[in-house]
């Protein structure tokens, strides 16, 4: 019986042991759609109607309306005694939209925005080249994700 007791003990502190140890880290089945985001800021988002933006990379041009949805930011709600933690979501007054790219590399990138007014005046259009930005959000054993992010306010077009 005492053998027994010891072989258990030591089987299951080996077993304890192991999910201690680095093992392999699984990446996320999903894949990413290239493309260029837009945000236009809550100080300029109410005079927005519409959306219209022309990226061009590469020698390859996609332009199209962009559907603008209202933007939010995450609130942390705390933690419980317990470690159960949750967040809400809050709007913040900005307006986003997003359009698809068949590719999108880390090389230059012009991107023409025009929009209209709710009323349909035309407001100023703007122009920017920038570099999208590469990483590796999920670690660097995974896919290289690229973004490009932009922001429009009443100054112009930047690279978020």
């Amino acid at each position: 019986m005492g053998r027994m007791t010891l072989a258990l003990t030591l089987a299951g502190t080996v077993g304890l042991l192991h999910g201690c140890w680095e093992g392999p880290v699984a990446c996320p089945a999903m894949a990413q759609v290239a493309g260029v985001s837009v945000a236009v800021s809550s100080g300029y988002s109410a005079s927005v109607g519409k959306l219209y933006l022309k990226a061009c990379q590469d020698g390859v041009c996609t332009e199209g309306d962009v559907a603008l949805y209202p933007g939010s930011v995450s609130v942390d709600q705390g933690c419980t005694p317990e470690g159960v933690c949750s967040a809400k979501s809050s709007p913040d007054g900005t307006m986003r939209g997003f359009l698809e790219l068949p590719a999108l590399a880390e090389s230059p990138l012009d991107a023409t925005v025009s929009a209209t007014a709710p009323a349909g005046t035309a407001l100023p259009s703007r122009t920017l080249t920038f570099t999208p930005k590469g990483g590796f959000p999920f670690g660097e054993q995974c896919q290289r994700v690229v973004t490009a992010s932009l922001v429009l306010d009443e100054t112009g077009l930047r690279q978020e």
